[in-house]
Order: C-alpha cells, then structure tokens, then sequence
C-alpha cells in the first residue's frame, strides 16, 4: 500500500465506493452524434429569475434542435441558505413557460431520468469517492487551517504585495507527512481537503467560449477547497464530476462564472474527464432612467419569473421575446415565417449579444399583444379563467359564471382581418371586460362619461329615442342608419365629413350619439365595436342599462 493510498484510508475510512463502480452507474448516452446535452443547475436559494429563464430556454433549445437533452440538477450543498419552495417554484416556472424537462426533479417532488439523483445532497457519497481517488494519487490534500490561520495567510501576503490566497509557498499543509496528518486527527482537528494544482499564475489558457470567442486567462495556481469540513463539496469539484458523469456535452451560464472557467478546466484534464463546451451569458440589463444596469433581485419586481406568471403572461409571449433576445435575426426570421412555431427557428450562438441584451418590458407587450391576437375566443377564456382561478377570484367568478357569455365576450373584435390587440396579460383581461358583468356595472361603474358635446339632458333624448328603435336583429348597416337618422334628429352631422366640412353648423357629429349610448351601457367612452358589444350583451341587459338611465 502507497503512502497517500494509507492517507487516504486515513481520512476516509468509510469511503469503499470505488470511482470505477460508479461510472458503470452511469453509460455514455445514447445519442446521435452532435446531440447536444444541456443542463440547468440552480442553487435553491431564491426562486427562479429572469435571467435564470432565459439561461434555461437557451440551454432547452440548444438540446432540442440537436436531437439532445435538456435536464434540470439542483445544486442544494449550501443548505444555510436554501429558500423552502424554491425548487418546486423553479420546477414549475420552467414548466409554466414552456421548458420540457427530459430528466431531473419534478413538480410533485419526484426525479425523472436514470443518471440522478438529480440533487447534489444526495450525491455525497459519490463525491467522496473521486476525493478519495485524488488522495491516492496526491492530486489533493487535507489542510487543516483554521479561518484564523487564513486570515494571517491573507494580511502577510497583502503587505508583501503578493496575489492572495492558498497557494505555492502560502499552501503551509501542502506537504504535510503521514505522521504529521495522523497527528492533527488525533486531536480532532477539522479539516478541508484542497486540490493540488500544479498550475502556475505565470501562464495563460486559451479557450473558445461559444459566445464570446476565444478567450484568454491566467492559468490556476491556487490549491482550492474541493471538500468542506462537513464532508459536502464545493460547487467547482461537484459540478465537474456531475458533468461527467450526466454526459453534459454544453452549459450555458452567467459571464459572472468567466473568471471560474481555468479552475474548471484544470479540474476535468486532473480528474480525466473531457470538458464540456462553456458559452457564457452576458445579464439581462433593464433601463433605470436614462442608463442600463442589470436586474437586481432585491430592488425590482420583475427580476423573477414569478412576477410574468402572476401578472399572467401566456408562456409564448414571453418565449418569442426571449427569441428576439437570443438572437438578432429572430424578428425578421418571424417575419417571413409568421405561422411557424419558434421552434423552427435554428438559434446560434454566433448571434447572441456579447454586452447584454436590454430586456424592454414595453416591447415584452407589443409581442404578447401580437400572440393573444391569434388567440380564438376559447384559447383566451381558457388561458384567463386559469390565470384567473389563481391569481385574481372575482375575475374567476364572472368568467366562471357564465362560460358561454364570457367567450362571446372575449371574441368580441378577434377576427383575422383586424384582431383586437388591447391584452397584453391575463391580468388586462379584469378591466377590459369588467363593464360586461352586471356584478360590477351596477357596483363600480363610474360616473357617466358624456362627450363633450352632448349635455345630461340632451344625452337622456338620444338615449329615449334609441330604446324606441332598437333591434338586435338588425343587421350592422341597418342599426347605425337608425343611429345616424337620431343624430339628426337632434342636430348632430349623419356623417363626420359633414362635420369636419363645417362643425359650427351642428351640436356634433354621428359619433358623439354613439358615444353617448356607449358610455351609458359601458360606463365607458373607450370600448370594442358598440354593435358587436350589444349583441353579446343581449337585449334584456342592453335596454335594463339604457332604461335605467333615463328614468334616474
């Protein structure tokens, strides 16, 4: 038996899972060649940002259309600062907005796929064992450094101006002997157990980041802590072995982690692992008054993805935004190609924004106003009254209520020719169709709003004399004939261009009548076709409003 094979032995002397057992655990996948195998790897310490979803649509499609896999692995060592909920949040915003999941936890709390656990908590014991590995062939050591001895370490190397940390001749357990290991057990010390780079800061690495090119960095000198004190590892060795073992082919992360990437490849070429291919992100960035800065999860709402599923942005608003973030020439793909799903669109990684995409909510609205338009009556009921069952009861109520007057509601102006785009989200849909329930007409409806035009009194008449010749039979020519023929009546132009021609010779125009039946019906001066509106509204609700009104 070798000398770093007994210390090995010595520190872990429990650890029997051999390397080589686990890795039958685990086969190469069987893939076509090129298939890509893309990973999303959160730490369950808040929930799901909007960064965090964009990383993970890249990753999805990048899988997707090489006739990959996208899986989802949760990186919970650091349990102090796990967030109760934050996996199922995460697991269910991927879901919500549209990213398949092949392998990894689920929504009920299960996992899915043979190559987990999907949770690196679960996984110790299979960490242990590559530590384990790295002591027998002195790649690592125990260093039992208390935080005071590194402090020490840090202040003499600030005041003899050399680069800090744990490293060359600062590493002082580096070469310590058997003996001297055996020694510090016997006393109980707690220890950490370092890689041994054989790095040298005086060298460059060279690497080409699929979205940044290549790249150029100080090569890795320092001895860092791959095993904590507690037995767990740190998120650098933990993510190579997983990597390796899962048969991650790509990540997509943060350019936060761009300064990580020479620990990362020095720890695959020591363990023998073949690195995956890093294409690193730059942030989402949001306007704060007249300049750019990123998202911050304390200061703004919409930094999480939980805020576009609470003000209820269908799924594929928020992924054809993403598109035309992700890559440059997605807006005019789209254009040539307005009925094909996104996912014909090939992403590149050539495309992506090397300084960080500006992410405009006001065009997140255009581009959802665009996807409900193509919506039937019955997409937008289904897509609302399920927003509405969770996020918003009256509205619930009053489209529960009365399916079929709902769906007219919302088909009211959804037509190919000219669609309606007035929702941007489920949310818009309350105020949109709020005036269509008596619940709330009779409740909350607003004091009358008259054009300017037309006085109280003068409004009552018009009103009188439309209740007399109203019929909801009437075709559309029919009824606005009636409607200009009042007009005249009371001395309003039948026609706006008779009015534009010479105004001061009428009280108004064919459109002030029709404003003021509108905003007695609607509360409202600003509403989707009035023809349209009274059919869904039937003719006993129509007269009870008008009727209401001419005898208050």
């Amino acid at each position: 038996m070798t000398t770093w094979a007994e210390l090995a032995d010595l520190l872990f002397p429990d650890v029997a899972l051999l390397p080589e057992t686990i890795a039958e655990q685990y086969p190469p996948r069987a893939l076509k060649p090129g298939a890509k195998v893309t990973r999303f790897a959160p730490s369950p310490t808040g929930f799901l940002t909007i960064g965090g979803l964009y990383a993970s649509m890249i990753s999805e499609r990048m899988a997707r259309q090489s006739g990959g896999l996208f899986y989802v692995r949760i990186e919970d060592t650091d349990k102090k600062r796990e967030v109760q909920g934050s996996v199922e949040d995460m697991i269910e915003s991927l879901e919500r907005f549209g990213i398949r999941i092949d392998e990894g936890p689920t929504s009920e709390g299960e996992e899915t796929g043979r190559y987990g656990p999907y949770r690196q908590s679960s996984r110790v014991g299979i960490y242990q064992a590559w530590i384990k590995r790295l002591l027998e062939q002195d790649l690592a050591y125990p260093c039992f450094c208390t935080e005071d001895q590194l402090n020490e370490i840090r202040d003499r190397q600030q005041a003899a101006k050399e680069n800090t940390g744990y490293y060359g001749k600062w590493a002082v357990h580096r070469n310590m002997t058997i003996d001297e290991v055996r020694e510090q057990l016997t006393d109980a010390k707690p220890f950490v157990v370092r890689l041994k780079s054989p790095g040298s800061a005086d060298n460059r690495i060279r690497y080409v980041d699929m979205i940044k090119g290549e790249t150029e960095l100080p090569e890795n000198d320092q001895d860092i802590v791959l095993l904590k004190s507690d037995g767990v590892p740190t998120y650098h060795f933990a993510h190579a072995v997983d990597d390796h073992l899962m048969g991650t082919t790509h990540v997509f992360r943060g350019d936060e982690w761009i300064s990580s990437v020479p620990i990362h490849l020095q720890l695959f070429r020591i363990l023998g692992f073949r690195a995956p291919e890093y294409g690193h992100l730059a942030p989402l960035m949001k306007m704060d008054g007249a300049s750019k800065r990123k998202f911050s999860k304390r200061k703004d709402r919409d930094a999480t993805a939980n805020y576009y599923r609470n003000q209820g942005y269908p799924s594929l608003a928020v992924t054809e935004y993403f598109m035309t973030l992700i890559n440059s020439d997605y807006e005019e793909w789209r254009l040539g190609n307005p009925s094909e799903p996104y996912t014909e669109f090939r992403i590149g990684t050539d495309k992506m924004n090397v300084s960080g995409a500006l992410f405009d909510l006001n065009k997140l609205n255009d581009v959802s106003k665009d996807v409900i338009s193509r919506f039937s009556a019955e997409e937008v009921y289904a897509s609302a009254a399920e927003w509405a069952r969770a996020c918003d009861a009256e509205l619930f109520r009053w489209l529960d209520g009365d399916k079929s007057y709902s769906v007219n509601i919302l088909g009211v102006g959804r037509t190919p020719e000219k669609p309606r785009k007035d929702l941007a989200k489920w949310s818009d849909v309350k105020q949109a169709v709020a005036f269509y329930y008596d619940e709330w007409f009779e409740m909350e409806a607003p004091i009358l709003p008259l054009p300017a035009a037309v006085t109280d009194s003068k409004a009552k008449e018009i009103v009188r004399d439309f209740i007399r010749v109203l019929d909801l039979g009437d075709d559309k020519d029919t009824w606005f004939g009636k409607v200009k023929n009042i007009a005249e009546t009371h001395g309003f132009a039948r026609e706006m261009k008779q009015y534009k021609k010479n105004p001061s010779a009428y009280a108004g125009h064919v459109g002030d009548v029709a404003a003021v039946v509108r905003a007695v019906l609607t509360g409202r001066l600003q509403t989707p076709d009035l023809y349209e509106m009274m059919q869904v509204m039937g003719d006993s609700r129509v007269r009870s409003r008008l009727g209401r009104y001419v005898s208050a």
